[in-house]
Parts: C-alpha cells; structure tokens; sequence
C-alpha cells in the first residue's frame, strides 16, 4: 500500500506500508509486494505463519479476498484449494492474506540473505 498523497511517478522506499499494519518499509523491515502495490512486512507474515501454517488457527472469515494475490473465494476453489485459511489482519481487518500467499512470502524472505529472517520452526525461527 501506499501513503495518501504519493506520487506514483516517483515511489519513494518511505512511501510504502504494509497492508496489514502500516509499518513504513526501511532498509531494516522486509517486505513481500503482492498485486497492485499491495505489501506484507516481515513481522506480519512471521504472525500470519505461525497462525496458519504452524498453529493451523486461520483468522480470516471463509469468503475473505487475499490482499497480495486478490483471490477470491471461488478461484481458490477453481484451483483445487477450496476452504484455504487465511489471515486477516487484527489491526486492520481488510487486509488479509491466503496460506499459498503466506508460505510463498515465507519461503523468499527465508532465502533473501540481506535479511536475518527465518520461517517460525525453522532452525533460529
């Protein structure tokens, strides 16, 4: 997401937030960037992991729409993955986040090396 008022010409890292807590991107905070601007920081998919993937406790309701990859209910049953848990944001209930879309993101920023982060139950997550 992006901050009222930015020009899209001209897209500064301060610009960006995360969908689901609008933290500011820096050079410190990972971030994960889905359709239409949409971002997950690396604090929020750390939290998203642990509720979905690792504790299998999804927060989202079951006809929830993803904020990275804008699924919606019925393409993720018309892909063969229907009733998939999501996250949604408890800061921000419309920002929500899909399992796919979660353990993608886990998956780039646990091989991105100029961040120290780690999928939770990974060794040192």
């Amino acid at each position: 997401m992006r901050k009222p008022g930015t020009d899209e010409n001209n897209v500064q890292m301060s610009d960006v937030l995360c969908d689901f807590c609008h933290r500011q991107w820096t050079e410190e905070t990972p971030m994960i960037e889905g359709h239409h601007g949409s971002c997950i920081c690396g604090q929020c998919l750390r939290v998203a992991y642990i509720s979905v993937v690792r504790d299998e406790a999804p927060t989202a309701p079951e006809d929830y729409h993803c904020t990275l990859c804008l699924e919606k209910e019925q393409d993720r049953a018309a892909q063969n993955r229907p009733n998939e848990p999501g996250w949604q944001s408890p800061m921000y209930e419309e920002a929500m986040i899909c399992r796919r879309c979660i353990k993608l993101g886990a998956g780039v920023l646990h091989k991105d090396k100029a961040f120290d982060w780690t999928r939770p139950g990974a060794e040192g997550g």
